[in-house]
């Protein structure tokens, strides 16, 4: 007898990894429907900007909304420790590369204000925008009220690793169950990468979970903790507890690819993964009108003892809203994501994301490489 193995691992895949088949019928891209929903909410693309405090301040959750999607803002961040917020980006922006990390773990130990919590969500909501917060579960009852108060149309609860299951010294953490009970509006959590831990959190009642564990192009969690979940695998699981939770309780819960995806290829692929929308930030970042100046830093960059992000150049490309709509004025397929969605979907024959979602997917790791001898020789992928 062969002797038995104490572990058997499986293959999971990335982005790189995969690649989409057309389908047997074209659509005119112009004739797909990617709107999103959420709650009672629905957006005309699937598409939410990063709670990351170099992507996304009050203006930049303005034009977001206005474009049609959902841009989230980091109650932890600058925008709730200091008044003169900008001040304080430009200053990380531009600090040497070895002195970022102790720079960043000063900035975000000042304490976070709750009168700013309130005048942020204020100013968004004054615009006629959507607003959506995103919060630390150990932080989420304090702020719940004040976030309520100030007329939040989303709630995000956000962290590394979040599941429906918590051990620690408290006598009672956060339940999300009672969370949404208290608080009748769309609550997003995150973030989680399989289907054990997805489908338990769909059974607290949530509105969307996010899905990805340290494949951010800021994130250093993977390197740090060797914790995570290829992206294109993670979030195939994830869809997979949506499908299950549909089937037992007639209620559909949006799984929300979150990192990982850096161009219009990747953010195709993670569609036809199975999920309803994704979650960017690098990308979003190289926007004009991003607060971060051409630098993004992950969340978990200013841990004061564990820091599990870096700060990195990624340069201001164009405006948000080329970046979405176009025209490309570049071949990296980091501009007119939408357009790319959107051939992508009508040449794989799917009217919707939920047909996307069925596509074809093989396993295909030199797609991208495959006869691009000469792109590779000028530095083009």
């Amino acid at each position: 007898m062969a002797t038995p193995q104490f572990k058997e691992m499986r293959r999971c895949y990335s982005f790189d990894e995969v690649a989409l088949v057309p389908g047997d019928v074209t659509i005119n891209p112009e004739q797909v429907n990617i709107d999103f929903s959420l709650g009672n909410l629905t957006f005309s693309m699937p598409i939410l900007a990063s709670a990351m405090d170099a992507v996304v301040d009050p203006p930049f959750a303005v034009l977001m909304s206005k474009l049609g999607g959902l841009a989230v803002l980091n109650l932890e961040g600058v925008n709730t420790r200091y008044q003169d917020a900008s001040g304080v980006l430009a200053e990380i922006a531009n600090a040497p590369d070895d002195e970022v990390t102790p720079l960043l773990q000063k900035v975000y130990s000042e304490p976070i204000k709750e009168n700013l919590i309130g005048d942020r969500i204020r100013e968004i909501k004054s615009q006629g925008a959507v607003c959506a917060v995103s919060v630390t579960p150990q932080n989420t009852k304090r702020f719940a009220p004040t976030t309520v108060e100030a007329g939040i149309d989303i709630l995000v609860v956000q962290s590394t690793v979040t599941s429906a299951r918590h051990i620690s010294k408290s006598y009672r953490g956060l339940v999300f169950s009672e969370l949404q009970k208290v608080m009748p509006i769309p609550i997003i959590v995150g973030n989680c990468v399989s289907y054990s831990a997805a489908l338990n959190l769909m059974r607290e009642g949530v509105s969307g979970i996010l899905l990805g564990v340290g494949p951010g192009a800021a994130c250093t969690t993977r390197e740090v903790l060797g914790v995570g979940v290829p992206q294109v695998t993670a979030t195939m699981d994830c869809a997979a507890a949506r499908e299950q939770y549909l089937r037992e309780s007639g209620r559909y819960v949006a799984v929300i690819t979150d990192g990982g995806i850096i161009n219009s290829g990747d953010l195709c692929k993670a569609f036809a993964s199975g999920a309803d929308a994704v979650m960017l930030g690098s990308i979003l970042a190289q926007a004009k009108e991003a607060p971060g100046q051409g630098s993004h830093w992950g969340m978990a960059n200013p841990h004061p003892a564990l820091p599990r992000g870096t700060r990195i150049t990624v340069g201001t490309s164009s405006t948000l809203e080329q970046i979405l709509f176009g025209p490309a004025s570049v071949t990296g397929g980091t501009e007119n994501l939408i357009g790319a969605l959107r051939t992508a979907m009508g040449m794989c024959g799917a009217l919707t994301i939920k047909e996307m979602q069925r596509v074809e997917m093989v396993i295909a790791p030199a797609m991208k490489t495959e006869g691009k001898y000469f792109q590779a020789l000028q530095g083009y992928r």
